[in-house]
């Protein structure tokens, strides 16, 4: 039994390859925007400016009192990506739009 990928196949119709490329962008946008919200988050607890109580704790958990310089560092750096992934996205759509 062969098992066939939707990369292999030769499509020539463009209103299929058209959807197939708008699916992707909306799927980067979404993917963007949960990165960007996930990292402004972890940041604002990292500068402690956002405190949240721990929820399904599994061991003994605890609150942490006052900022994490790590947990900042890594918000900062999701929420670049998340940026960077969004404004990608959008600027690959519209130099379509455009040919």
């Amino acid at each position: 039994m062969q098992t066939i990928s939707i990369y292999t196949l030769n499509i020539n119709n463009q209103k299929v390859k058209n959807t197939i490329n708008t699916i992707k962008k909306c799927v980067l946008v979404v993917v963007g925007i949960i990165a960007t919200l996930l990292g402004l988050l972890w940041f604002l607890q990292g500068a402690d400016l956002v405190r949240i109580q721990p929820i399904m704790c599994v061991a003994d958990c605890e609150p942490i009192t006052g900022g994490s310089l790590l947990w900042a560092v890594v918000g900062l750096i999701v929420l670049v990506i998340g940026i960077v992934t969004i404004y990608s996205s959008l600027r690959h759509s519209k130099k379509d739009k455009t040919n």
